[in-house]
């Protein structure tokens, strides 16, 4: 009797895991997208944040936090992952960004929409949503990364947020070939910026075969046991003193710590 209740709460919770799954498969949607970009000013460099804000539960102390760290103050490319979109329209409209959000998945943890979004203090011209290959192992979740195009200075730069699979969904390999996809679409691009969670301190490195530089590759653990929040750049170089850095102290808004870094537009040299 024992064994035949363990088995049907073992088929029961199952069955709730398989039935509850929720992906995204269009990658035209679900889009949202609104926020107003602020007046264009000079720039030579951007400031790029990469920050997994926990399931977009503390927004309001992520936003407190990027409002009130010099690191993180004003800017100009702030790339979000686990995010819904309450979440993305919440931070965008508080910053003053443009945004685009998209949805890969119904997070079977908190029951909302779980996907990744750009928000950019330059005008977003055109965006995307690039499917990932491989559903995790058990929940059978998706992963979608969020691509647009911006326009600085005259220039069009791509931009990137990702959010790979973990490392208990999917082996090396596979996260390789997800973080792969975006860079096949990223090729006909001479400026990228790409960052987020790659859930690993080494699948990042496959993007230097493609001429990245992986300024980030150094900064330490930005969640409680490795380093998995990155920024990766084609066309262009981080620079300062320092270039690139991490917030320890996030206050609570989320488990990961934000990344940072300073890039350095190349010079035109024509149309």
């Amino acid at each position: 009797m024992v064994g035949r209740a363990v088995g049907l709460v073992a088929a029961g919770l199952l069955a709730a895991c398989t039935t509850a799954v929720v992906n995204y498969t269009d990658p035209l949607g679900p889009r949202y997208a609104g926020g107003t970009a602020a007046a264009p000013r000079p720039a030579d460099t951007l400031k790029v944040v990469a920050f997994n804000i926990q399931y977009a539960r503390h927004v309001e102390l992520a936003i407190s936090l990027i409002r009130t760290t010099d690191a993180l103050r004003d800017p100009d490319i702030l790339l979000l992952q686990e995010m819904d979109e309450p979440g993305a329209r919440t931070i965008a409209d508080s910053l003053g960004l443009a945004w685009v959000y998209y949805p890969a998945t119904v997070s079977p943890t908190t029951h909302r929409d779980f996907g990744d979004a750009i928000l950019s203090r330059f005008p977003i011209e055109d965006d995307r949503k690039i499917i990932l290959p491989h559903l995790a192992r058990n929940r059978r979740t998706q992963r979608a990364a969020v691509a647009a195009t911006i326009r600085v200075e005259g220039r069009q730069v791509r931009v990137y947020s990702v959010h790979l699979a973990t490392m208990f969904e999917l082996g090396p390999r596979a996260r390789r070939e997800q973080l792969a996809a975006v860079l096949a679409d990223a090729r006909r691009y001479p400026l990228v910026v790409l960052g987020g969670d790659f859930n690993s301190s080494s699948v990042p490195q496959i993007a230097r075969a493609d001429g990245y530089a992986w300024p980030t590759d150094h900064l330490g653990r930005t969640e409680a046991f490795w380093d998995m929040d990155h920024v990766l750049l084609k066309g262009m170089e981080a620079a300062g003193n320092p270039a690139v850095g991490l917030v320890k102290n996030v206050r609570g808004a989320s488990d990961h710590k934000p990344v940072w870094a300073r890039v350095v537009l190349p010079a035109e040299t024509g149309p």
